[in-house]
C-alpha cells in the first residue's frame, strides 16, 4: 500500500455562477415577450443545464508496495517492478462529482411564495486516471509505466497486448476502489457544495428560499477512465 496524499478539492461555483447568469439573461428575454412568466417556471428551466459538476478531487498516491486491489495479475509485475527495480510507483486519478439534471428523478416541488423543495438524483461520480508514473530511487528521475524494456525483462516470452490491456483495467480496479473510499468520507462536503450552488442558480431565478432532499442510493459501479499517453516521437 501507498500514502494517499489529496492534492486539492475544487467546488465548481464558477461553472454554476455562469449557468445562473445564462439562464437569468433567458428569463428576462422571455418575460418581455410573455408577461405570464412565474418564477415556478423559471426555475424549471434548470434542468437545460444538463450534467452538473458540483465538486472535484485531486488524489495523489505514492506506491511503494501491492495490495489486493490491484488483482492478482497487477501485483506479480508491479511487486517485482517496485522490487527488483527500486522503484516507486506514483499514481495519480481525480472523482468528479456530478448530478443530471435533466433525469426524471431531479424534482422541483413549490412548498410556498418563492420556496422551493428540490428532491436530487443519485450523485453520479466520473473517475479518471490522470497520471501513473515510476520513480526511479537510484537515478533519481521519473519514467512512465509499461515501459517496453520493463514489460519485456518481465516477460521471457515478451509482454503481449492482452498482458498490457490486464495491467491497465488492474490500475482501474485499484483507482475504483480507492474512489468508492473517498467517496463515503467526502458525502458532506459534495452535498454542501451541491446546495451552495443550487441555491444560487434557483435564488438568481427569483426563489427566495430552497430546501434539498438528497438521494440515500449507493454508487453503482463506476465509470473510470484511462487515456493512455501518446508515444514521444524522437
Amino acid at each position: 500500500m501507498g500514502d494517499l496524499l489529496l492534492v486539492g478539492l475544487v467546488a465548481f461555483l464558477g461553472a454554476a455562477l455562469i449557468a445562473a447568469i445564462i439562464l437569468q439573461v433567458i428569463i428576462l428575454a422571455r418575460r418581455k415577450r410573455q408577461p405570464t412568466t412565474t418564477i415556478s417556471s423559471s426555475i424549471e428551466h434548470m434542468r437545460s443545464i444538463g450534467q452538473l459538476s458540483v465538486f472535484r478531487v485531486i488524489m495523489k498516491e505514492i506506491v511503494t508496495e501491492m495490495d489486493h486491489s490491484w488483482g492478482e495479475f497487477g501485483k506479480k509485475y508491479l511487486s517485482w517492478v517496485l522490487s527488483s527495480k527500486k522503484m516507486a510507483m506514483i499514481f495519480e486519478f481525480e472523482i468528479d462529482f456530478q448530478y443530471d439534471l435533466r433525469r426524471s428523478d431531479f424534482q422541483i416541488t413549490e412548498t410556498g411564495e418563492k420556496s422551493y423543495l428540490l428532491q436530487l438524483p443519485e450523485c453520479l461520480h466520473r473517475v479518471n486516471i490522470r497520471d501513473i508514473r515510476f520513480y526511479d530511487e537510484q537515478h533519481a528521475r521519473f519514467l512512465p509505466w509499461l515501459l517496453p524494456d520493463l514489460l519485456n525483462a518481465f516477460s521471457n516470452v515478451g509482454f503481449r497486448e492482452e498482458e498490457k490491456n490486464r495491467l491497465v483495467e488492474a490500475a482501474k480496479s485499484h483507482a475504483e476502489e480507492q474512489a468508492r473510499e473517498m467517496i463515503g468520507n467526502l458525502k458532506n462536503e459534495v452535498e454542501n457544495s451541491a446546495r451552495q450552488t443550487l441555491e444560487l442558480i434557483c435564488k438568481a431565478l427569483g426563489a427566495r428560499t430552497v430546501t434539498f432532499r438528497f438521494s440515500e442510493e449507493e454508487p453503482k459501479r463506476l465509470q473510470v477512465d484511462y487515456q493512455e499517453p501518446q508515444k514521444q516521437v524522437a
